[in-house]
């Protein structure tokens, strides 16, 4: 009897492995993931998955127990992901880039009672192997620890059936870290649920095929991989980002989703041949993890078939903003509106909610939140805010503002506003002016410490022409700010370091600005 779908996303809750499980039983021979002219059909992935979950079983890691995955994008890492669920085991799934200390304090945090790397990985975590406590599993058969096949269960192995609880952790996802030490945002498998029934909305089906180029360990990624795989489509993934390669791979799949961060669709529209690709297929784009500039919005809606989302919100859940952009053409210079269930509210430096039309610091609540930040009770509380009913928000630390049409305009994280000489400076707003010079390619504006005004703003430059001259722009960027933005030096650079998603590193900019010798 065929399986029903509509009946099963009626129900309250369901899980990712039981879905995996159904889609194989309907369409086995669909392909569930595709990478360098690779793919595996859900028949074979429900056998691998059930490979894994045995293994981990047969090594004794129990329900809610965590396994970490530190490696590049592959198909076995999204099996072992999906595999470890099937099992009731938790995914840590950590940053490549990060240092050896902290993946190495990353998987001890996670209590992780696997660490499954790839070769480049296990190479550059050389200085801290000795002291890892848990056993490794070579996830590309890298000629270290254990083997990925040989530490998989047998052929046809099947493992102890697992009733997964909706409260159970389904992920562990590390912040990045650009603040301080990243901690453990735990993630459960109604959240994930959540997100997965979510997908239906945005046209998600089996018929979907999925491109995605940002990190599996990324919740960005994850956001768009977990509909797509609990929907029964196909997800073709990318090791590493390249624009022209994506194009390619877009057309040859006849690609309908994909999610993107602003610095990758900046790229790809960059391409000057980029209107010779057939990109028909595409329903819907999204968007996230970083500001996206309106100018950006208007030419992908005007260039690139399929709708646009941009979703504003927080790994840790909390309230999510929605801008449906191809609904709402006059909105691109905001991030939508609350997404339906959504509860999003602002409040000023002493809790309270601010009036209408002011700015404060945007704070959520939604059916999918975080458990809390893993080990860490203070972090949580720090993290959280209750309205006077009780009903328990996440803090997002970004200040922002509502329009009359109910329109969430961000201004800046608190972290990064600037305060010069007693007035609050928004780095973003010199941002905007600097990016209209026809010679600036990238910007970034961060607050340096000053004798004269405690905090001071500065920028850093990507020229577009070579001949720009710093003193030039400088002058040209402050005719055009008030007299309290004013822009005390300009530093040109390269590239803006960035976190694998396309986040600006600021920390990194404030700690490199050179201030030996300025009189700020």
């Amino acid at each position: 009897m065929p399986v029903q779908f509509d009946d099963v996303f009626e129900q309250p809750f369901e899980t990712l492995p039981r879905l995996i499980r159904l889609h194989a039983q309907a369409t086995p021979a669909r392909a569930a993931l595709v990478q360098d002219g690779r793919q595996l059909s859900y028949a074979e992935l429900d056998a691998l998955m059930d490979r894994i979950a045995a293994a981990l079983q047969r090594d004794g890691v129990r329900p809610r127990e965590a396994i970490a995955i530190c490696a590049g994008t592959s198909i076995a890492y999204a099996a072992l992901f999906l595999g470890s669920l099937r099992a009731g085991v938790a995914v840590a799934p950590l940053a490549p880039s990060s240092s050896p200390e902290s993946l190495a304090g990353m998987a001890a945090d996670a209590e992780a009672r696997l660490l499954f790397l790839d070769s480049a990985v296990h190479e550059a975590m050389a200085p801290v192997r000795a002291g890892l406590a848990q056993p490794l599993i070579a996830l590309d058969d890298g000629g270290f620890g254990t083997g990925f096949e040989a530490w998989l269960a047998p052929q046809g192995s099947t493992p102890e059936p697992v009733e997964i609880q909706p409260h159970w952790p389904f992920n562990i996802i590390y912040s990045s870290g650009t603040t301080g030490a990243p901690k453990g945002i735990v993630q459960p498998h109604s959240m994930r649920w959540t997100h997965v029934n979510r997908g239906r909305i945005n046209g998600y089906d089996s018929q979907s095929v999925s491109l995605i180029s940002t990190p599996l360990y990324s919740n960005t990624t994850l956001v768009c991989f977990f509909p797509t795989i609990g929907l029964g489509g196909t997800v073709v993934m990318m090791a590493k980002f390249d624009a022209g390669k994506y194009l390619a791979l877009a057309q040859e799949h006849r690609v309908t989703h994909t999610m993107l961060v602003p610095v990758q669709y900046q790229r790809i529209m960059a391409r000057e041949d980029f209107g010779d690709y057939d990109l028909s297929s595409f329903k819907m784009k999204f968007c996230t993890s970083a500001p996206f500039p309106a100018a950006l919005k208007a030419d992908i809606l005007r260039r690139w078939p399929g709708g646009l989302i941009e979703y504003y919100g927080m790994t840790e859940g909390g309230g999510t903003c929605m801008l449906i952009a191809h609904e709402h053409p006059d909105k691109l210079h905001t991030v939508g509106q609350p997404a339906p269930g959504h509860d999003i509210r602002l409040i000023d430096d002493n809790g309270r909610e601010v009036a209408p039309g002011e700015m404060g610091e945007v704070v959520g609540h939604s059916p999918a939140m975080m458990a809390g930040y893993h080990k860490q009770p203070q972090k949580t509380a720090e993290a959280e805010w209750y309205d006077p009913s009780g009903k328990r928000f996440i803090r997002t630390g970004d200040v922002g503002r509502f329009d009359e049409d109910g329109f969430l305009t961000l201004f800046d994280r608190k972290k990064d506003m600037i305060i010069s000489g007693g007035f609050n400076i928004y780095p973003s707003d010199l941002e905007a002016v600097l990016q209209q010079h026809p010679d600036v390619a990238e910007a970034a504006v961060v607050g340096v410490a000053s004798q004269r005004w405690g905090e001071t703003p500065v920028a850093y430059v990507v020229p577009r022409n070579p001949g720009l001259d710093a003193q030039s722009l400088l002058e040209w960027t402050n005719e055009r700010l008030g007299k309290t933005q004013r822009l005390a030096a300009i530093e040109f650079t390269e590239v803006l370091p960035r976190s694998a998603i396309g986040k600006v590193l600021k920390r990194e900019l404030r700690e490199q600005f050179p201030t030996a010798g300025k009189n700020l």
